[in-house]
């Protein structure tokens, strides 16, 4: 078993998601940044790897004091768990995320001494050899109570869930701008499929200045 995967992603109408320095840009605009805060207060868990780590140095909490407030009325905390894909524990010790619950996935490639001190500020699960099993570490995410968990990046991570058929619905807020450049990064990065994965278009719609797409996998997926 594992949980409802939902990507969520902004991008230019190429389909960059940074440029080729992979600086934080401002893609969504305000209609798109309350929609992404209200899909955070619906999860149980946020995953990002550790690439959206190391530039964009993230919180990954809700914005919304109104949501928070509810998730509590709910019995929830505040906020989601943070899961970061770190295959080599290269997370900083001093990153945002780790001021909140969270979980450090990493293989066991990782260094141990770094795995030590991380394991300070975090929760660090091993899986995997050279770089984290993502089929296992949503076993244990499911064992852990967590039913559905949002995936926010970046394109090397989501090209993985994608290609390991671990994903269920896909959110894309496209902006009217274009960003360029032969190595930025992409919605959907890493080696190409062996043959293009098909997805199912279920909604098309304005929002703000861009338009956002809902996508599902064609072949329904079993949690």
């Amino acid at each position: 078993m594992r949980p409802y995967v939902i990507v969520n992603v902004a991008s230019s109408i190429d389909g960059k998601i940074s440029n080729e320095q992979r600086i934080q840009l401002r893609i969504s605009c305000e209609e798109d940044l309350k929609r992404v805060d209200e899909l955070r207060a619906s999860v149980d868990a946020i995953m990002v790897g550790i690439g959206t780590i190391l530039v964009d140095n993230p919180k990954l909490n809700i914005k919304s004091e109104e949501l928070r407030k509810k998730r509590i009325g709910d019995g929830l905390k505040p906020n989601p768990i943070k899961v970061i894909v770190d295959s080599k524990c290269r997370i900083p010790e001093d990153s945002e995320v780790l001021k909140g619950e969270a979980i450090v996935a990493v293989a066991k490639i990782a260094n141990k001494e770094r795995i030590e001190r991380i394991s300070k500020k975090a929760e660090v699960v091993v899986f995997g050899e050279e770089k984290v099993d993502l089929k296992l570490l949503m076993e244990y995410l499911y064992g852990r109570g967590i039913r559905k968990l949002l995936v926010e990046g970046g394109g090397t991570l989501i090209s993985s869930l994608i290609s390991e058929a671990l994903v269920d619905d896909i959110f894309i807020y496209f902006a009217p701008i274009f960003i360029g450049g032969s190595n930025s990064p992409t919605i959907c990065d890493g080696r190409s499929f062996e043959k293009p994965v098909e997805m199912e278009l279920v909604s098309i719609k304005k929002l703000g200045k861009g338009i956002l797409i809902h996508l599902k996998p064609k072949v329904p997926l079993s949690p």
